[in-house]
């Protein structure tokens, strides 16, 4: 299995990083991350007076995947999320919607343990690892970690856990894939400030998928399929993410405009992943079974 080390780390994902490695279609790579805060947080006693906040988010990448070219998808199976011992929780002035009631940031560091989040002596938290940062490189200029757009990168989207596969949109030769920002716990829409922020590690089986035409985020686990979409408010995101997967279940699934339209306002859940960022995003979510049911009635026809 390749292993990169967070040695190799970027705060923009750009068709002129130089690869971290080199892999096979089908590889597994290892992701080793810092947190959003690249660890500058985690000694008792440091403030945000030792955080450059230029470069948040850290990535670690990008990985060039052989055969990968535009217009494919990369297939990213999720195989396994590691994290650190401590987490950071902070809240304050500069960012989320609660930032007017705070004059100063709190910073609280969580040890993770046996599965828990330990948030005090008696409160443990069950954890719930999850990716914030993950992307292919964009065309045209970098794009910051900070920000999620149609190659991914920053979504927040607590769905990008273990066991399920992400699909990325391949704009330039090799994918060059990085990712980054794990969070221990964080709840849906990130709407305060943040998640639990933590360093980890991440093992990812990485494949290509051929001439899709899909140019947008889509991920899937046991139950759902789901498209993810971005806008600079959570009106454009969500009407993306509906016409995202209205184009994806006539496209990909083979159902009619009508099935699709009608399986959307019938099952499907439209849920907020962050909206602190200047970019919102929003996912939307349809059930599997829902989606095989109908496609076996009309097959049957």
């Amino acid at each position: 299995m390749v292993k990169i080390t967070r040695e190799h780390v970027t705060y923009a994902l750009s068709a002129l990083d130089e690869p971290a490695a080199v892999v096979e279609p089908g590889e597994c790579v290892e992701f080793e991350t810092y947190d959003c805060y690249q660890g500058k947080l985690l000694k008792e006693g440091s403030t945000f007076a030792d955080v450059d906040r230029r470069f948040g988010n850290p990535a670690t990448g990008p990985v060039y995947i052989k055969g990968a070219q535009p217009g494919d998808l990369l297939k990213i199976e999720i195989k396994k999320l590691e994290l650190g011992p401590v987490g950071i929780l902070d809240i304050g002035p500069t960012s989320g919607a609660l930032r007017e009631f705070f004059e100063e940031p709190v910073i609280r560091r969580l040890p993770v343990k046996d599965g828990y989040l330990l948030y005090n002596d008696s409160i443990r938290v069950p954890i719930k690892p999850m990716i914030g940062v993950i992307g292919t490189a964009p065309l045209g200029e970098p794009v910051s970690t900070k920000a999620p757009k149609d190659h991914g990168g920053n979504m927040d989207c607590t769905r990008i856990e273990e066991g399920a596969v992400l699909y990325l949109p391949v704009f330039v030769e090799g994918g060059l894939l990085s990712t980054g920002d794990f969070h221990a716990i964080m709840g849906e829409g990130e709407v305060a400030n943040c998640g639990v922020e933590i360093e980890g590690k991440a093992t990812l089986k990485i494949d290509v998928v051929k001439n899709t035409g899909i140019t947008y985020p889509v991920l899937e686990n046991r139950e759902q399929w789901m498209t993810i979409a971005y806008g600079e408010d959570l009106d454009e995101a969500s009407e993306k993410a509906v016409k995202q997967m209205f184009a994806f279940l006539c496209g990909q699934k083979k159902l009619s405009k009508v099935d699709a339209g009608m399986l959307i306002d019938m099952a499907g859940d439209l849920i907020v992943c962050q909206i602190v960022n200047p970019y919102k995003t929003v996912r939307l979510e349809v059930p599997k079974w829902l989606i095989a049911r109908i496609k076996e009635e009309n097959e049957s026809k």
